[in-house]
């Protein structure tokens, strides 16, 4: 451990750095000059500082100032030593950020004993600043390690689901790109459109849980079938619910809500505007688009600018109207996505067909 002296008086300097080197494991660093010691501090960090109050050039106190004001030094113990036993100078080095005072003449026994004391703080204080490091990053390792955890459950549902759904990974890329692309272009963030870019391929879960009679029926469904297929919304909530990961309690929130309309006229629960969550006003819009522009056992594939007729038709009653705008605002990212993930079996035919 360095111990730094600063006193001009070398005399002084001679007797500290003598009862320093009687405390175990510490070592003086001797400063007649307070202008030396600022130097010397630039480049280090000692364990404890003894400053003596009255010095030419720079005083103790100033000296004190300068220390506090470098934050690599905020936790070091500063002593200050001198003769003068007025009140005042003492609660002035207290509101800079003196630790203790020592007074002349010293009283070795003292000043070991008050040396120790301050050494002893500042190595628990330094235990307690690695321990609260060390923490920090096993709380990010564990952080990282349920994060990836979470990704791969997403991944493996999503896959699982694909063998009970018509529909093809295709989509689910597409969007879950356009989802992202909403979120970017509707200023939600990065972090967040990477977030629900992962979370969106679980909006259909809860279809694994439709007869595949239903699900699978190559016509359109009738009421009864389609009150059946609503429940889909509902059984994917409570599959990913209550989930320690964020990542499921997204994908929870997108399964449920991404049914529901701008104008209440949805499903499962019949919320409208803002009472619907971000995420699910979000992948409204990607996923109804991209069903539109996909083949299926029951419809033809939609052109593009069919599709994008349609949402504009539906903007303020299924879709909530500025994040459409934000969609349609990046349309020429919308056009990249499709072409570039399309299905290998999905031809668009005109309307008159």
């Amino acid at each position: 451990m360095n111990i730094l002296i600063v006193d001009d008086d070398r005399t002084n300097l001679f007797i500290m750095a003598a009862i320093v080197r009687r405390l175990d494991d510490a070592e003086p660093v001797s400063m007649e000059s307070p202008l030396d010691a600022v130097e010397w501090l630039r480049g280090n960090e000692p364990d404890l500082i003894l400053l003596d109050q009255m010095m030419p050039d720079m005083d103790g106190m100033e000296l004190l100032r300068h220390i506090r004001d470098d934050g690599r030094l905020d936790n070091v113990p500063v002593v200050m030593v001198t003769a003068n036993t007025a009140v005042d100078i003492r609660v002035r080095a207290l509101d800079e950020g003196c630790n203790d005072f020592l007074t002349k003449p010293v009283v070795v026994p003292e000043v070991q004993a008050r040396l120790r004391n301050l050494l002893a703080l500042r190595q628990s204080r330094a235990l307690l600043r690695d321990r609260a490091a060390l923490l920090a990053g096993e709380v990010e390792r564990v952080t990282a390690v349920l994060q990836r955890q979470g990704e791969e459950l997403v991944k493996r549902l999503s896959r699982a689901s694909e063998y009970r759904d018509p529909e093809t990974g295709a989509h689910i890329e597409r969007m879950a790109l356009y989802s992202r692309l909403i979120a970017e272009a509707a200023g939600c963030g990065a972090a967040y459109a990477q977030e629900l870019m992962k979370a969106a391929p679980m909006h259909d879960i809860g279809k694994i849980g439709i007869p595949d009679m239903i699900l699978l029926k190559p016509g359109r469904l009738t009421p009864e079938e389609m009150t059946v297929m609503r429940q889909h919304a509902a059984m994917g909530h409570r599959i990913l619910a209550n989930s320690d990961i964020p990542l499921l309690r997204l994908a929870a929130e997108i399964a449920l809500s991404h049914h529901e309309k701008f104008d209440g006229s949805g499903y499962p629960n019949g919320v409208a505007g803002t009472a619907i969550p971000l995420s699910g006003r979000i992948v409204a819009i990607a996923d109804v688009f991209d069903a539109l522009t996909s083949t299926r056992p029951y419809k033809r594939s939609w052109t593009l600018e069919e599709a994008r007729a349609y949402l504009v038709q539906n903007r303020g009653r299924h879709f909530d109207p500025s994040l459409l705008d934000a969609f349609l605002s990046r349309w020429d990212e919308v056009c990249r996505i499709h072409h570039e993930n399309a299905d290998e079996l999905a031809h668009p035919v005109p309307l008159d067909v």
